[in-house]
């Protein structure tokens, strides 16, 4: 139960969700806030349940040492039940430090895999693409990165149902020379992997759809998901600046706003809701700290899909035929 807006944006969000997805979701956090918040809003017959985690880690704290100090943190009490199986997925809009961290101790692992990654879903001039990782990891090797390569093209055959999806190396350009030390060890890496590498991807293509999974560690795929939305941002105040300077016809006026809004829509990442955290050996999503009501609900939409789909079985089997 955490995020700018919490809890009302997150329990919006839910009541909407339930009420639109016929799920039964489980309410994590303080349990008389919760009721409170709650009994507010109208959730007739809706599958909500309440359960009790006093303790929540602020955003400012290192996420290790809180979740030490804070054993019934909502988040790790969250994982806590995806473990003991009942739960599906957990979806969190707090601390996402935290919320990899619980991940990662209450699931563990899938065979093989050393880091978990976060994997992004990014619009594209022709559809979509995975980035990964966007912020589990700050610091990898290149060992790491081709890992997290697999995982991403397990989870885009999956999730995106692509056959056989085109994996990128996030760089300054794509001569294989260019980047830093990791970069071009990975590079040389994944140029041996059964894999279909097409390179390194230079920064300006990330969104032209030119590769299917982009790989990069989580210090650079999160700097790249946070210009990539800040410009989306800036763009939207420029374009609605220009609408009202303009004197348009009605009609013309119009026409325009809605291809605006149809722009808005395909870029704004409530619409994708969360990411999930590929490598953990069950269904843990994170979701953006500013998440508003609707990105709680499309989050929560990502996660029982996800579920039903058997997304965390599938991406197992696919990434240990790959190893």
């Amino acid at each position: 139960m955490g995020g700018d807006h919490a809890p009302a944006a997150v329990i919006d969000g839910a009541v909407q969700a339930a009420r639109t997805l016929d799920v039964a979701l489980a309410l994590v956090g303080p349990a008389a806030r919760l009721h409170e918040e709650l009994a507010r809003r109208d959730t007739g017959d809706l599958r909500l349940s309440v359960i009790d985690a006093p303790d929540v880690v602020p955003m400012d704290e290192a996420p290790l040492a809180a979740l030490r100090r804070r054993p019934r943190a909502s988040v790790r009490v969250a994982a806590d039940l995806v473990a003991a199986g009942e739960a599906a997925a957990f979806f969190s809009a707090g601390h996402s430090g935290a919320t990899v961290l619980a991940a990662h101790a209450a699931l563990g692992l899938l065979p093989g895999v050393h880091r978990p990654a976060l994997a992004v879903t990014v619009p594209t001039q022709s559809g979509a693409a995975v980035l990964l990782d966007a912020g589990a990891n700050v610091e990898c090797r290149p060992d790491h990165l081709v890992q997290f390569a697999h995982l991403g093209v397990a989870y885009a055959s999956v999730a995106m149902d692509l056959p056989t999806p085109r994996v990128g190396l996030l760089s300054i350009g794509e001569e294989a020379r260019k980047g830093t030390d990791l970069v071009r060890e990975t590079h040389s890496r994944l140029q041996r992997e059964p894999l279909v590498f097409i390179g390194n991807v230079d920064a300006r293509e990330l969104f032209t759809g030119r590769a299917d999974v982009v790989v990069c560690d989580g210090f650079t795929g999160n700097i790249a998901l946070k210009v990539g939305e800040g410009l989306v941002e800036s763009l939207e105040a420029m374009l609605r600046q220009a609408f009202d300077a303009e004197l348009v016809s009605q009609i013309g006026g119009l026409l325009t706003r809605r291809a605006f809004a149809r722009f808005r829509q395909r870029v704004d990442y409530a619409e994708f809701g969360a990411a999930p955290l590929l490598g953990v050996d069950g269904l843990a999503l994170v979701g953006h700290g500013r998440s508003s009501s609707r990105a709680v609900g499309s989050g929560i939409a990502m996660a029982v899909r996800l579920a039903r789909s058997r997304m965390a079985d599938r991406v197992r089997a696919a990434f240990a035929s790959a190893g």
